[in-house]
């Protein structure tokens, strides 16, 4: 069986922090709304870890910025 679906690569920390504050997010918001806690965003904001794909999926469509592709 082939696997047709590919994992998109985490996001940039720079995309993450764009994304929040346009969003009019703080971090602690922004970690709420896809159940983590502030210190694991300020990680993913800082590049020190990664934002799984689904988790950046699940944010951008609670902030109505995911198109359809």
């Amino acid at each position: 069986m082939t696997d047709t679906h590919h994992k998109p690569p985490p996001p940039a920390p720079a995309d993450i922090r764009a994304h929040r504050t346009t969003a009019g997010h703080t971090q602690a918001a922004a970690a709420a709304m896809v159940y983590t806690d502030t210190r694991t965003w300020q990680k993913w904001e800082s590049g020190t870890a990664r934002m799984h794909p689904a988790t950046w999926e699940l944010y951008r469509i609670k902030t109505a910025t995911l198109k359809n592709t």
